[in-house]
């Protein structure tokens, strides 16, 4: 083979492989930007939308890397399921655009680059036909054993998504405590219904100082963000944890220790994304991103 074909076959695989691995890292973190986009747009059930998405991640990061690696695998059946997978992504990308038009983001590449669904479709063009001629002319490594090492990296990635970002398990929260046993700290709203992120914070803790700055931050924003803090203990001065925080325009309530643990589990900054008394997530302060909150806002019951 031509030195100069071989090195653009060489070159054309290395960067269609980088490509899907960086589509795939822009859909892995966060990962719930990807899950809501699957149950805005493709109105699946949380549960379906949780397992699918990191299917995907998995298969798009396993295929882009073999790809980079030259792994082809017998008869070429790597470069064969990224050509399937991205028919598959372009037939939603039409749905997308028939449906939702053309000013939407299609998540192609998450929350990191903004694409409309026409432009995402001729980057897929554009992929479609280099993997067609890779398909044709390029052999990729021969040896034996890169078969074997494709399947395996193949269900090691995939197994690998739902492991290190296991799907979380919702629960019902009994919020009741915050009415009934707490009568000098009520609550104005009701935190049973609709959608409420709340925060169980300790006013001495400067994680939970950290957390409720962050809140403040993103409220200022977006001021339709469903920020709610509990904060544990009713005797303490807050004066401190305002001037930290500067959170005191945010809506709270106040809770002795014991509930309040029984809440936190002794850990906090405890957050809860709950939507009708159920908990659809728990995450820690450095995780609330204001695309993936509005995403979650935005996205059916």
């Amino acid at each position: 083979m031509n030195i100069r074909l071989r090195i653009l076959w060489i070159t054309l695989s290395l960067l269609t492989g980088t490509l899907f691995l960086y589509s795939a890292y822009t859909k892995l973190f966060p990962i719930q930007s990807f899950e809501y986009t699957m149950t805005d747009q493709v109105h699946l059930p949380h549960i379906v939308a949780a397992i699918a998405s990191r299917f995907f991640i998995g298969l798009e990061c396993s295929l882009g890397g073999m790809i980079a690696l030259h792994f082809f695998g017998r008869n070429k059946w790597v470069l064969k399921s990224a050509f399937v997978l991205l028919v598959i992504f372009s037939l939603y990308l039409i749905w997308l655009w028939a449906t939702a038009g053309d000013n939407v983001n299609c998540g192609c590449f998450g929350d990191a680059i903004v694409m409309k669904p026409s432009v995402s479709l001729l980057k897929n063009a554009g992929l479609l036909a280099i993997i067609g001629l890779l398909i044709k002319y390029h052999k990729g490594l021969n040896y034996k054993w890169v078969n074997v090492a494709a399947a395996t990296l193949l269900v090691c990635t995939i197994a690998s998504t739902y492991i290190f970002f296991p799907i979380f398990n919702r629960y019902t929260i009994d919020l009741t405590t915050l009415y009934t046993d707490n009568k000098d700290f009520v609550p104005a709203i009701d935190l049973t219904k609709g959608k409420h992120i709340i925060a169980f914070l300790s006013p001495s803790c400067i994680h939970c100082r950290r957390a409720a700055l962050k809140m403040h931050e993103l409220k200022q924003h977006n001021p339709n963000i469903p920020f709610f803090m509990v904060i544990g203990g009713t005797n303490g001065d807050l004066k401190d944890f305002w001037k930290a925080s500067n959170a005191q325009d945010m809506p709270y309530t106040r809770l002795a220790e014991a509930p309040f643990r029984k809440y936190t589990h002794n850990i906090f900054p405890t957050i809860l994304w709950v939507n009708n008394g159920k908990v659809e997530a728990d995450v820690s302060y450095p995780e609330l991103n204001q695309q993936v909150i509005e995403k979650w806002m935005a996205a059916a019951n």
